[in-house]
């Protein structure tokens, strides 16, 4: 029921949308649907959550804890897009669809990306800290700020690339390209200055 709600919220969008037209493409009655989850708000919120929670388990499942830091941030954008590519219509429903509706649906996706945003920032501490640097991240850098700065990035490039040719793997190469000369440079003390 929810891989039909799903693939209906996020091609049709949750206002278009209508029970009756998930309960047939999930091969069940509409009373059937509302006796699980009580109204659409549910279960929209139901798809939001089990969507949400698959794509941080995959992000988690996908770092090699104890690999130098290039190589958990290239295993945690892999992992990133190569769950956003096999599940184009999971990742509308988070990107697109949730974020427009509104409260309290955007919250919900908030709260992942809060959760994403965490780790990423406790990614990046780790590797400031294993440095042989004093100050690997310079006065003013901080590094939530860094980590902010590449879940948005990888959330606009997977935006971007759905529906395209690209493979999770190209987009992944695309932005460990562009974040890791930076941030490489950032832990060899090389800092751009205005």
């Amino acid at each position: 029921m929810l891989d039909a709600a799903v693939a209906t919220f996020a091609r049709r969008g949750y206002r278009s949308a209508s029970m009756d037209e998930i309960a047939e493409a999930a091969g069940v009655s509409k009373p059937l649907v509302y006796l699980y989850l009580n109204s659409k708000d549910e279960l929209f919120t139901a798809c939001i959550r089990r969507e949400a929670d698959a794509l941080t388990a995959a992000i988690r499942a996908a770092v090699e804890p104890g690999a130098p830091a290039d190589r958990q941030l290239w295993s945690g954008l892999l992992g990133f897009f190569e769950h956003t590519a096999a599940h184009p219509d999971g990742w509308t429903l988070l990107h697109t669809q949730a974020r427009t509706v509104g409260e309290p649906f955007a919250a919900e996706v908030a709260l992942m990306r809060a959760e994403i945003v965490e780790f990423v920032t406790a990614q990046i501490a780790a590797a400031a800290r294993d440095t042989d640097r004093a100050d690997p991240i310079p006065a003013g850098c901080e590094v939530a700020a860094l980590a902010h700065a590449l879940v948005g990035a990888a959330e606009s490039l997977a935006g971007w690339g759905s529906g395209s040719e690209r493979s999770g793997r190209e987009n992944a190469a695309t932005l460990m390209n562009f974040a890791w000369s930076g941030l490489a440079n950032l832990m060899r003390g090389e800092h751009w200055t205005p």
